[in-house]
């Protein structure tokens, strides 16, 4: 649990965590196993990470249509969406992306022991966030993908117009042009969208997802 609370003294808006001693995990009668042997597949997190325009949001839609028509139990977790409800407190402080994807890991999480293909589309830019939730679920359940595509090319997409927002000085902290993206060291895909058509990366994460059993 957190606070979204101001220390005295602190320039800014933080995180504080709240432990409760009165709060205790429990354990539901259905467990994921159960779940994923009625869903004849296995449950997992799909994390595509990318700088804006690369093309996250396209090729999630169109994985999870392509699973959907295989009776697959998928859902797709977009940036955008969830700053329109879960996450419409959170701005876009490196303390409050943190935040942004500590939230999305949860929730992709429950999804998974759900028994439920969790796809996420964000930009999630700096790698630490992204190992943390890695690391809040079991070994291999964790499935990054990195969007690759220049920097230049994003620019020249720019369908929302951020990037020449951002150039202008109207958007701060934009990742790629005053904020860093650190793109993932070993992720377990990459696909790079200037040489992949949306179709051609959707089913490279099919192939992937086909030959490691997970549908």
């Amino acid at each position: 649990m957190a606070l979204r609370t101001k220390k005295p003294g602190a320039a800014s808006d933080e995180i504080i965590p709240l432990q409760r001693k009165d709060l205790f995990w429990t354990d539901g009668q259905i467990n994921r196993a159960e779940r994923e042997r009625r869903n004849k597949h296995r449950s997992c997190i799909i994390w595509l990470t990318g700088l804006s325009g690369a093309g996250k949001s396209t090729i999630a839609q169109e994985l999870e249509k392509f699973l959907f028509a295989q009776d697959y139990q998928v859902v797709v977790l977009d940036g955008d969406n969830v700053r329109h409800g879960l996450n419409k407190d959170l701005g876009f402080s490196q303390e409050d992306r943190d935040e942004n994807i500590r939230r999305i890991g949860e929730t992709a999480k429950l999804l998974m022991e759900a028994g439920i293909i969790a796809i996420t589309a964000f930009i999630s830019p700096y790698a630490k966030t992204r190992d943390r939730v890695r690391e809040i679920v079991p070994e291999g359940d964790f499935i990054e993908v990195h969007i690759e595509c220049s920097l230049d090319e994003c620019e020249r997409r720019d369908a929302k117009g951020l990037y020449k927002k951002a150039r202008a000085g109207l958007i701060k902290n934009f990742t790629g042009i005053d904020d860093p993206f650190e793109a993932p060291e070993h992720p377990e895909i990459t696909i790079n969208t200037e040489k992949l058509t949306i179709e051609q990366s959707a089913k490279t994460i099919v192939h992937f997802l086909s030959s490691r059993g997970y549908l």
